[in-house]
């Protein structure tokens, strides 16, 4: 086991994972840029280093400024939560090179699974069900037209090397056609630096359902069910559930044992999260995040397991401390992402918090690194928390989620914690009836203007 980890992350996240070190006896490292020097994962690590200025590019994603504070703090292994370096396979490649172990699967696996056609190609070897589409990229317009009249309107047209609902357009007709394909292709440039893009069929109401995995790296791998993530405002996720209200035990069963099989096939060693579009019974993939997802949370709660204990378990070379027989779900949980942003038009509001009071109680869980006097800095994502809420079933979850919306306290900056009471209040929240568009359609009619 390792005695040093650095964890490449801020935020909730870093706090998250130093407390897991802590319960298993690991000495942690935070990493910082100047801008989060006061911040609670600096306050809580063992040791912390300043790694750079405020900008994520000169201070997080910077490969040899992460790399130096392992060499000065002896630090054996890194941990890189989400986002920033987690999928990043230079940074993984780096890692090992420089003879650290780097807490998540190899860079091969994530390179394969970060190039969206590659990893469609994957999942369908693998015996993954896949959405319709085209057979790798969509190189001009001519190509697109004709891919979309053999799969029928309506189409999205999606970026190879896409993310949070960047380089991605629909179109419903033949005569949106061009346009959506290139304003994507367009967007894509931008925003990867890559203009590749392919096509899909567009599903009209589907729910997006998600399938923690997890492998030991040596050909075994098990499902912790699903997850549903279909509250989404621009292809963000803003309300996670755990199971999904529309899945069955059978069904579960069907897709986690896809899923399991399909990373033990791959040899894939740590967490992941096989996703999906689901509609009318059947399920399609979409991409697998090769990382701990933000709202692994829920399915700690469901499953009674620590999800970054065993990251760095199976990183450390030991065997999953669970087979797929001793995982079973009790009870329901529900996640709401908590943003400092001004509603209605979810701009961000950094500043000086004047007071905050977390909510407690019976089932109650909160994920925050904000503390009475911060300041959140402008710089980086506008999550500033994580309600997470487990009851023995849905309706048990719901009702401890209303009340600990009523508990909690972020005062000096504007939040997004009346979005939650407000949809709390609608009748397809309440009994689970919501699809991908759901959420969208509701704030035009409600919030946005």
């Amino acid at each position: 086991m390792f005695d040093k980890i650095l964890i490449a992350n801020r935020g909730e996240i870093a706090l998250r994972v130093i407390r897991a070190c802590r319960e298993m006896g690991i000495q942690s490292v935070a990493v910082h840029s100047t801008a989060d020097a006061e911040a609670m994962h600096v306050r809580m690590a063992d040791e912390a280093v300043c790694i750079g200025p405020p900008s994520s590019t000169d201070s997080y994603l910077n490969h040899a400024a992460v790399l130096s504070a392992c060499e000065v703090t002896g630090a054996q292994a890194i941990h890189p939560g989400y986002g920033f370096l987690s999928e990043n396979a230079a940074f993984v490649q780096a890692v090992e090179d420089h003879g650290l172990t780097f807490i998540g699967p190899s860079a091969e696996h994530i390179r394969q699974m970060g190039d969206k056609i590659t990893a469609k190609e994957t999942a369908e070897k693998l015996g993954i069900p896949v959405v319709p589409g085209s057979e790798g990229g969509v190189p001009d317009l001519a190509t697109a037209k004709k891919v979309a009249a053999d799969m029928g309107y309506p189409v999205i047209i999606k970026a190879t090397a896409g993310g949070g609902g960047r380089g991605m357009k629909v179109a419903a007709t033949e005569k949106d056609i061009d346009t959506a394909f290139s304003t994507a292709r367009s967007e894509a440039k931008a925003a990867f630096g890559n203009d590749e893009v392919y096509m899909e069929k567009y599903l009209q109401k589907p729910r997006h359902i998600e399938v923690q995995v997890f492998g030991d790296g040596k050909g075994g791998g098990v499902h912790l069910g699903e997850r549903d993530c279909s509250l989404q405002r621009r292809h963000q996720k803003v309300f996670e559930e755990a199971p999904g209200p529309s899945i069955s035990a059978k069904e579960r069963a069907r897709i986690g044992g896809i899923c399991a099989n399909a990373i033990a096939k791959m040899g894939y060693s740590g967490a992941g999260t096989i996703e999906f579009l689901y509609e009318d019974g059947e399920f399609y993939f979409i991409e697998m995040n090769t990382r701990l997802q933000v709202e692994h949370p829920v399915t700690e709660a469901i499953f009674g397991q620590d999800l970054v204990r065993e990251q760095i378990r199976v990183a450390a070379g030991q065997p999953l401390s669970f087979t797929q027989d001793d995982l079973s779900v009790t009870g329901h949980a529900i996640e709401v992402r908590i943003n400092a942003e001004k509603l209605p038009n979810f701009a961000p509001s950094p500043g000086k918090i004047t007071q905050f009071h977390a909510p407690g109680g019976l089932g109650v869980r909160m994920d925050s690194a904000l503390y009475d006097g911060y300041t959140i800095p402008p710089y980086y994502d506008s999550l500033i928390g994580k309600l997470i809420v487990h009851g023995r079933d849905r309706p048990e979850a719901l009702a401890r989620l209303w009340r600990a919306l009523g508990e909690i306290i972020v005062d000096g900056v504007d939040t997004t914690l009346p979005l939650f009471s407000a949809l709390l209040a609608e009748p397809d929240i309440q009994s689970g009836d919501y699809n991908i568009h759901w959420l969208e359609k509701w704030l035009a009619q409600n919030l946005e203007d």
